[in-house]
């Protein structure tokens, strides 16, 4: 019996210590051993294996446009560790840009789409043309592994299916992750958030598939996206984007904040992707124009509920990365807590097979790229936590 006892106590102090222990933290990408000069732009998921799988931009110089590669890097240990860097899809003078992966349920499959633009051109340019030919347009494509990131399919170009012929000059596809529904009458679509230029004058809208990433159609853009700007003219509030699955089959965007209040954008979709309500601001996240994260995290326990996650700096620059958490769909984000003070840019969130959860992001000024583990009891009992206030 006492020894019973002893092993009970054991048991219960492990599981203390595991609950209050803080986030631990590898490097994924540095670019001065992993052969760029430059790598940034992170993407992350866990494969139905298992296997992590971390993606970004390795570019030939400290820009946007540099002839980027699109990288990657496996970890079968939950990001304890991580395997060498490998170039998975290469442009040559072209730049590969905005990662954004989703893996497919059923069948195991992950989905990458990024885009290329045009050699030596960058988005800011005035030579990009609108259209689906030529050699002066940005191109969206697709590329797929079915055997956990090892091997990687030809990239197919789905530009005509998933960009508008006409005005729309640059395009990006996230960056960060795509989703697919579990609920509502489109369960089992895929989609993939998604912005589209002229340069400033970005509209946010999704583009998707019911037939596991074979065909792709468009939707439309969401309304608001548009402002007027202060010497004339329109500016865009929305830029980089990603959403979310809702447990009622709609749909969440929560976008960067280009113009207007420095704070995030979202706005709903209830028919899959298709149309979406007028873009809102969310008061409760601020924003100094910097790709950020939202995720859903569900439990065993949890079922199909659980609850969405969020990461991002909470300062006027890229630093202090904070974690949110809100059980009611994003509508508030009562619980929060600093994951890193310093220098925090991009980030990608996943759930880890053990339970815990992961955070890829960018830091010391993107000179590196961090994979970051803490557990959702670290998050919902930290210092920072808000107080709840009921209806």
């Amino acid at each position: 019996m006492r020894g019973l006892r002893w092993g009970l106590f054991l048991l219960l102090v492990g599981s203390i210590q595991a609950r209050g222990a803080e986030p631990t933290t590898t490097d994924v990408f540095v670019p001065e051993t992993d052969g760029f000069k430059s790598i940034r732009i992170p993407a992350v998921v866990v494969t139905n294996k298992g296997t992590l799988l971390a993606f970004a931009e390795g570019r030939a110089a400290n820009a946007d446009q540099a002839k980027n590669k699109i990288v990657l890097k496996r970890s079968g240990d939950g990001g304890k560790t991580w395997g060498k860097i490998e170039v998975i899809a290469d442009g040559g003078d072209s730049s590969l840009n905005n990662p954004c992966v989703v893996v497919e349920r059923e069948r195991g499959q992950v989905l990458l789409m990024y885009q290329s633009f045009p050699a030596n051109v960058s988005e800011r340019s005035k030579a990009v043309q609108p259209g689906h030919d030529g050699d002066l347009i940005v191109r969206n494509f697709l590329t797929i592994s079915e055997d956990d990131g090892l091997t990687w399919s030809k990239p197919r170009d789905e530009t005509r299916r998933t960009k508008r012929a006409d005005v729309v000059t640059t395009l990006a596809s996230g960056p960060g992750i795509g989703i697919q529904l579990r609920h509502g009458p489109h369960a089992g679509r895929l989609l993939f958030p998604m912005n589209e230029g002229p340069f400033g004058l970005w509209n946010i809208y999704a583009v998707f598939s019911d037939d596991q990433g074979k065909t792709w159609t468009m939707g439309d853009v969401a309304p608001g996206g548009l402002i007027d700007a202060p010497k004339g003219g329109k500016t865009s509030t929305v830029n980089e984007a990603q959403f979310v699955a809702l447990n009622d089959g709609s749909i969440r965007f929560n976008v960067r904040r280009w113009a207007g209040k420095a704070v995030r954008k979202t706005c709903l979709s209830r028919d899959g992707g298709v149309t979406w309500s007028k873009v809102e601001d969310v008061p409760e996240l601020v924003d100094p124009s910097c790709m950020a994260s939202i995720y859903r995290y569900a439990t065993p326990e949890d079922g199909a509920k659980g609850r969405l996650l969020y990461s991002g700096p909470q300062s006027t620059k890229r630093e202090n990365g904070t974690l949110f958490l809100s059980d009611d769909e994003g509508v508030s984000w009562p619980v929060h807590r600093v994951l890193c003070k310093g220098s925090f840019g991009y980030s990608c969130l996943t759930s880890l097979p053990d339970g815990s959860v992961g955070c890829l992001y960018e830091a010391d000024g993107a000179k590196r790229i961090v994979f970051a583990r803490f557990t959702l009891d670290w998050l919902a009992d930290g210092k920072n936590r808000s107080p709840r206030t009921e209806d």
